[in-house]
């Protein structure tokens, strides 16, 4: 059965199968990087920052500038964070994307962090070709989220089989991109928005 088109351009309502719930339109909490889900689909685990340089080991510290890269792995993504002196001899085969930050302070109280809506953009677009079930549902939230920072325009949607695809594009750019509608539960798009912004060390 055809699922109905969301009512609105920017924050496209998921239409579930029959017997899978609906997911909401847009992540209500953080997330990235899929867990299991009730299929059993084995998810991506997340490395979180160790505060040291992934390739000289030293410390980085508190207010230093660095870069963080969100890198694949067979065990899924992981953040990795590089001293800027020792960017250039990173190696970047496996690098989605790569953004400067500064490593906050031991007392600071946690702050959100800056992280380039291109870098998201750029693991969107980067993911496009991927069969992976729980790549899908991390391409899937991360279209929302980049929908409702209003970066991705929502234009239609077509079914093929069981599965629904939409229609998108970038804000300012013709070419069109599909996104498969994995049809996750609001649980899943929590628990995947959650490890993206654990990823990304931001609210998103």
């Amino acid at each position: 059965m055809s699922s109905p088109t969301p009512s609105t351009p920017a924050t496209p309502a998921t239409t579930a199968a029959p017997s899978t719930p609906a997911a909401p339109a847009t992540p209500t909490t953080p997330a990235v990087a899929a867990t299991a889900t009730a299929s059993g689909i084995r998810g991506y685990e997340v490395a979180r920052p160790q505060g040291r340089c992934a390739v000289t080991h030293r410390t980085i510290e508190p207010d230093e500038k660095f870069m963080a890269a969100l890198r694949e792995t067979p065990a899924g993504f992981e953040r990795v964070d590089v001293s800027l002196e020792a960017w250039d001899r990173f190696d970047r085969a496996e690098v989605v994307g790569f953004w400067k930050t500064s490593m906050p302070r031991p007392e600071a109280p946690k702050k959100r962090l800056f992280v380039d809506d291109e870098v998201l953009c750029g693991l969107f677009e980067r993911l496009t070709e991927t069969a992976e079930p729980a790549k899908l549902n991390f391409r899937f939230v991360l279209g929302l989220i980049l929908m409702r920072k209003r970066m991705l325009v929502y234009e239609d949607s077509r079914t093929e089989g069981d599965r629904e695809w939409w229609g998108v594009r970038f804000k300012g750019r013709e070419d069109r991109l599909e996104m498969l509608n994995p049809r996750l539960d609001e649980q899943q798009v929590m628990d995947v928005s959650r490890q993206l912004s654990e990823i990304l060390n931001e609210e998103l």
